[in-house]
């Protein structure tokens, strides 16, 4: 505490910064005291960020009441629920990027002791968390929480089948109106592990935010709470000197991958995670979810893969809950935000009524919806566990060098070991088409290429990954691979990430009509095995693939400027994370 703070030493080197901030509102008092940016990403962009104003008020009296001042900044995020289907879903995976880069300027732009980050979504989240990364001041993360599941506890993951039902003729216009008015009841991220959930667990995992606090139902006052109690930490944090970089190391980060295998987390997880260990100088990729999901327990029965909405994962003890379940396995002597370690953050909830007072919400919910739910139903115990393996593997092979990814827990098992007959499609318009018409048959692999960072941005294969998994025949019978990626929502026999992407010249761009496609998913096996549905050797089909790479004819870029060029130029390898590298 005798250390000067730094906002204190810039006063003195910037004259005008006193009188500035005077007109924007400050009192003269205030400004001696500890100065905290916090920075949310509330507007009026879509439900998950719609709330966040008042927990960013919330933050504030907590850094108030803790002898601070605290500065409201802003960088609003985009829906790609919203976007979905338009070229508009171009621009989520760089705005991520935006965000991040956004709030390293605003950070060091004018001197702060220490920041509160609030988000909720599928970019914001983790664009806070890398933001936070660069800036490094001492900060505390706060999760913006989850919506409430609506009528017959629907929630907006099952609009795709909803859609694809009524495009098939199985459905009235009338049920499809009924399901886009009440899948989304209130503020929060969709109630279903998807991106925006995963990475709110992710950093209460990774020891950022405080313990218990990821995934509250949006309107629930415990959640007002959580971002009074971290606007106080964030004081204690100043004058500690507590960086981020001061928490995280390569254990954190195996933590939270280990809670992901348990959560079923999103797919999107193996582009954030990746590049938010870069900011911290720690290497993680494909290959280490991979080794740390292989014998990993799966105990979350929530929605997409599993059956309840995300709102009840609160009720049934959180994170905590999850990380007592396999606390055999984590580090828990690895640091968190608390300044205290996992397993003292995971006894002392155990000692003041955490789960006690989850229970009581379970309860509350049980009685709206007539249910007799516990917490096992939600939770799984470790010896119960829903699988065995984990959530996600990396495949390999010829046609994806640097690897790909899948959800098995949300494939068929009819497809874990399979020859598929290959159908590309070098946009996904096209390849919707083809299978909301039936123009795809069983045994096909359904390629959707050009659609990866340097492609297109990256964008999800929402609606085509949807129409295959609602499709009772071609759910179990097909597959899609592509270098594009998906929703944390997207279910069925689905392989994303394919990398390198098609843009680089990778393996996936020289697939043709009728290639043998091998996927092996206990081997971990991604494959071009024959040509015409004739199978050849691995020697016959090096050379094979050798003289299509010389007769290829490289695509060029369509964006010509703003940021989708930028991201274009720089993107690193989507199993690298994507982000943006100017090393090349």
């Amino acid at each position: 505490m005798d250390k000067e703070l730094k906002s204190q030493q810039m006063r003195k080197l910037a004259p005008e910064l006193d009188p500035l901030r005077i007109g924007t509102g400050w009192k003269p008092e205030e400004l001696s005291l500890p100065q905290v940016i916090i920075e949310s990403t509330f507007g009026d962009s879509h439900p998950g960020s719609g709330h966040l104003d008042k927990l960013v008020e919330a933050a504030r009296k907590g850094v108030k009441d803790a002898g601070g001042h605290g500065a409201r900044y802003y960088c609003t995020d985009m829906c790609d629920g919203e976007s979905q289907g338009t070229d508009g879903i171009n621009y989520s995976l760089v705005s991520r990027e935006m965000i991040a880069n956004m709030i390293e300027i605003q950070a060091n732009a004018t001197p702060f002791d220490a920041g509160v980050f609030i988000a909720s979504c599928d970019k914001g989240m983790p664009g806070n968390l890398i933001g936070m990364a660069r800036v490094d001041i001492p900060s505390v993360v706060v999760t913006g929480g989850t919506m409430c599941a609506g009528p017959e506890l629907l929630t907006l993951n099952e609009l795709g089948y909803y859609s694809a039902r009524y495009e098939r003729g199985e459905i009235s216009k009338e049920r499809l109106e009924w399901a886009k008015r009440n899948a989304c009841p209130g503020c929060g991220a969709c109630s279903f592990i998807g991106t925006a959930s995963t990475m709110q667990i992710m950093a209460e995992a990774l020891g950022l935010s405080l313990p218990g606090s990821a995934l509250l139902p949006a309107d629930s006052p415990d959640l007002s709470d959580y971002a009074y109690r971290a606007g106080k930490r964030a004081v204690e944090l100043a004058y500690e000197g507590t960086k981020p970089s001061d928490i995280v190391t390569l254990e954190s980060f195996e933590n939270a991958i280990l809670v992901h295998a348990a959560i079923s987390g999103s797919t999107n997880s193996l582009l954030h995670l990746p590049a938010l260990a870069h900011e911290f100088g720690i290497e993680i990729d494909g290959d280490t979810f991979d080794r740390l999901h292989r014998g990993a327990r799966y105990l979350l029965d929530l929605r997409p893969t599993g059956k309840w909405p995300a709102e009840v994962f609160y009720y049934a003890g959180g994170v905590p809950a999850i990380m007592e379940e396999i606390k055999g396995h984590l580090h828990l002597d690895a640091m968190t935000v608390t300044g205290k370690t996992v397993g003292e953050n995971l006894q002392e909830l155990k000692q003041n009524g955490f789960y006690e007072k989850c229970q009581k919400w379970l309860d509350r919910f049980n009685e709206k919806y007539g249910l007799s739910l516990t917490k096992e139903d939600i939770i799984r115990p470790y010896d119960k566990a829903i699988g065995c393996d984990g959530s996600i593997a990396v495949l390999k092979g010829n046609l994806a060098p640097e690897g790909a990814v899948i959800k098995h827990t949300a494939c068929p098992k009819e497809m874990f070991n399979v020859v598929l007959n290959a159908r590309p499609f070098d946009s996904e318009e096209e390849c919707l088409d083809a299978v909301l018409h039936h123009k795809v048959n069983p045994g096909d692999a359904v390629f959707i290429r050009y659609e990866g960072p340097k492609g297109s941005g990256m964008p999800e294969m929402f609606y085509t990954s949807e129409a295959i998994s609602s499709d009772p025949e071609l759910g179990r019978s097909i597959a899609l691979i592509t270098d594009g990626r998906f929703s944390g929502a997207s279910t069925g026999p689905v392989i994303g990430h394919c990398s390198p992407e098609a843009m680089s010249g990778g393996p996936i761009a020289l697939v043709e009509e009728g290639d043998l496609i091998e996927i092996n998913i206990p081997e971990r096996k991604l494959n071009i095995i024959g040509v015409k549905g004739e199978r050849k050797t691995a020697e016959e089909m090096d050379e094979i693939l050798k003289e299509r790479k010389q007769n290829y004819i490289p695509h060029h870029s369509k964006y010509k400027k703003g940021a989708l060029r930028l991201f274009a130029e720089h993107a690193a390898s989507p199993m690298k994370g994507a982000y943006l590298d100017f090393d090349d």
